[in-house]
């Protein structure tokens, strides 16, 4: 046993996909050579991945596998073995094909399943060398790297053309101190690598396969560990921004990728002109973080502040070079973001809306102005219902889409939204229909917020629904992972703020008056059930997500699945309901009942004839019908379900006495349709809230 490593030197490999390619490479060698079993049984692993190596360290790791004693069950004895005990033609064949001669049949093995005897035969295998099982696994991981885009380069002194993600240079392979000779896209595995370019100088021998990351940090300038060179990083900037009396804003996704940048991070402080400060926060935010990978800092108030953090790749006594060069870069980077601003904010929103017409939403749903005019008068029809300003919303609707002809935003589409309501604030607009510029957006992502104010919900709701209503229009419903126009994350948004937002309208109006929006003459193909549906499913797993069990988020769609501002206070009302002593018993009626009238449909679903009772429980069990009705159902009004539910528990004594004494389906047809109705009647008050016969009880 002793210390396995693995090193792939390349050129620089693509940032965003660094950590997945380290993670994989390394995963896969584990994983073959366990199955080699060329790996203890305890052993274990980490990888490495820097801007230019993908590396795998393995602590236990054989030079050889064990010797293997395999047996093979080969077929029935009554096949396999003459009447006199000579091996049959069909066993002589069958050794054959695995490569073995007649000599072999001496060494089977007759043993019984219990049911049957079968022929076995023991097969000594010899143990793989670490050098046939390492190349199996690196060209196995090579193979499976989940690579963005593949380059096609020739390595040198080889006239064979080799593809990868990166031209590779060097590769490493070393059990111990000895090289473990593979190969790989057209390279040698030796003990040699390079550290880092400008700090280190020349190869750098590995001397031990365990001294790898040492060697590395100390003679290469290299931190190999991926989560390490993040964490320092991050301690980095922690310390730098409290140095300065400052905050950062935290990200992750800038993190990683600037950490797939270096190699010996290094975070330096640097500033721009405080002039730049009067363009808005996002611009010179997304401006600092996407061209340049600095990080924005900000003062105690919120506020951003002329001061921000660049990692660098080089750790120097006097950094001011690298300082001012960083500066100096940035500073036309935010010009342009201040020229951009300055020539749009002259321009009015209202002047780049008709412009519109010019830009193309979809061939086949016409231009961005017909999708601005179909919105206008799709949130005008939800602000009647809702009882918003309609003429703010109108507003807002006309204005919404035009920052996409802005300068900013064709260079950030990211700000689409946010300059908007920047612009529309600088050009007086209302702050109701500045902030609805943005929030209608949203929720942009997981997690993300929804509209905070009715004008921008209004405006969401149309948006989303125009976006969903229009692609299932032309066909083009989201299959499998392929979502391109995002129908998942619009239809989430708009259970989200139905519900967050108690807002009451339907989930079949709001669908049929989007349809109702689209011109005759796009010849669209609307089935608003089948966009419903799709709506639901979402629902289902958004109530899910929220902790709520499937048998009663069936049970509340069951009973009402338009009104969706109303789920989440009926789903807490069962929860309530279902810690009670009566939750049980109704339940199990309430399925008995519903499989009596799924047999036998009454002829009159709703008239119950008192004349026709002939027992003492059918009277009582409608005298507690009509006595519950009107209170349950004022209790549903006001929105309290979980009185509903205490109500209906009252009645379990009177149900469990009427199937106790009464038999439904009597002889007498008119007597068995009077008792369904009354069951009808029954089971329409029990399923007020939710359906109970879908509950696990």
């Amino acid at each position: 046993m002793a210390t396995l490593l693995v090193e792939l030197l390349t050129e620089e490999l693509p940032p965003k996909a660094l950590k997945k390619l380290g993670v994989s490479f390394g995963a896969v060698i584990f994983n073959e050579l366990s199955k080699q079993n060329l790996v203890s049984e305890n052993a274990s692993y980490v990888t490495f991945a820097t801007p230019r190596r993908l590396a795998i360290l393995i602590n236990d790791a054989r030079d050889v596998s064990p010797v293997e004693i395999v047996k093979l069950k080969l077929m029935p004895k009554k096949v396999g073995i003459k009447a006199d005990g000579t091996p049959s033609e069909a066993l002589l064949k069958k050794l054959e094909s695995l490569g073995l001669d007649a000599s072999h049949a001496k060494k089977i093995d007759i043993q019984t399943d219990g049911k049957m005897e079968f022929v076995y035969l023991h097969q000594k295998n010899d143990g793989v060398p670490l050098s046939a099982g390492l190349q199996k696994a690196i060209d196995l991981s090579i193979t499976k790297l989940p690579i963005p885009k593949v380059m096609t380069y020739q390595p040198q002194d080889t006239l064979q053309s080799v593809n990868f993600v990166r031209p590779a240079h060097r590769l490493v392979a070393l059990h111990g101190s000895d090289v473990v000779p593979i190969k790989a896209l057209g390279l040698t595995s030796g003990n040699k690598t390079l550290g880092h370019r400008f700090h280190s100088d020349g190869d750098i021998t590995i001397p031990d396969a365990k001294l790898y990351e040492s060697t590395l940090e100390e003679s290469g300038f290299v931190i190999p560990d991926y989560d390490k060179r993040r964490s320092t990083i991050r301690d980095q900037l922690n310390k730098k921004a409290t140095e300065l009396n400052l905050s950062l804003q935290e990200d992750d996704e800038l993190l990683d990728e600037v950490t797939a940048l270096v190699e010996l991070p290094v975070v330096y402080p640097a500033q721009f002109d405080k002039e730049f400060l009067s363009i808005p926060t996002e611009c010179l935010v997304l401006t600092m973080k996407t061209n340049q990978k600095y990080f924005p800092l900000f003062d105690q108030n919120g506020n951003l502040a002329e001061k921000f953090l660049l990692v660098s790749n080089m750790r120097l006594e006097d950094p001011n070079n690298i300082i001012q060069g960083n500066e100096k870069v940035v500073r036309p980077r935010l010009a342009d973001a201040q020229f951009f601003y300055q020539g749009d904010i002259n321009t009015p929103l209202e002047e780049l809306s008709k412009k519109l017409k010019n830009v193309v939403y979809h061939n086949q749903l016409g231009s961005q102005l017909d999708r601005v005019e179909r919105l206008v008068r799709l949130s005008l029809r939800i602000a009647e219902k809702t009882k918003v300003d309609g003429v703010k919303v109108s507003r807002a609707a006309q204005l919404c889409k035009a920052d996409l002809l802005t300068g900013m935003v064709g260079e950030f589409p990211e700000l689409q939204g946010t300059m908007g309501r920047h612009y529309a604030l600088a050009q007086g607009e209302s702050p109701e229909v500045a902030d609805a510029l943005e929030q209608y957006y949203r929720p942009r992502f997981s997690n993300d917020s929804i509209p905070n104010n009715p004008i921008s919900n209004t405006l969401a709701l149309a948006d989303k629904l125009d976006i969903l209503v229009g692609i299932f229009g032309i066909g083009l419903i989201p299959s499998g992972e392929k979502d391109p126009y995002a129908l998942r994350r619009q239809a989430i948004g708009v259970i989200r703020i139905l519900t967050e937002q108690s807002i009451e309208v339907t989930l079949s109006e709001l669908i049929s008056w989007a349809a109702q929006n689209f011109a005759q003459d796009l010849k669209l193909t609307i089935d608003e059930s089948i966009i419903k549906n799709f709506i639901i499913e979402r629902f289902r797993g958004h109530l899910k997500d929220k902790g709520f069990s499937i048998d009663k988020v069936e049970a509340i769609l069951a009973t009402d699945s338009e009104r969706l501002h109303l789920a989440l206070p009926r789903l807490h009302a069962i929860d309530a309901f279902l810690k009670t002593d009566d939750s049980s018993a109704l339940a199990t009626a309430n399925k008995r009942i519903k499989n009596i009238l799924k047999k036998n449909s009454p002829k009159d679903n709703s008239v119950v004839d008192t004349n026709l009772f002939t027992t003492q429980e059918e009277a009582s069990l409608y005298k507690t019908i009509q006595s519950l009705s009107p209170v349950v159902k004022r209790a549903i009004d006001d929105g309290n379900y979980s009185d509903a539910l205490q109500n209906l528990a009252s009645a379990r004594i009177t149900v469990d006495l009427f199937f106790e004494k009464v038999m439904v389906i009597s002889n007498d047809a008119n007597e068995r349709n009077n008792r369904l109705a009354l069951l009808n009647q029954l089971s329409a008050l029990l399923n007020c809230v939710g359906d109970l016969s879908e509950l696990s009880i």
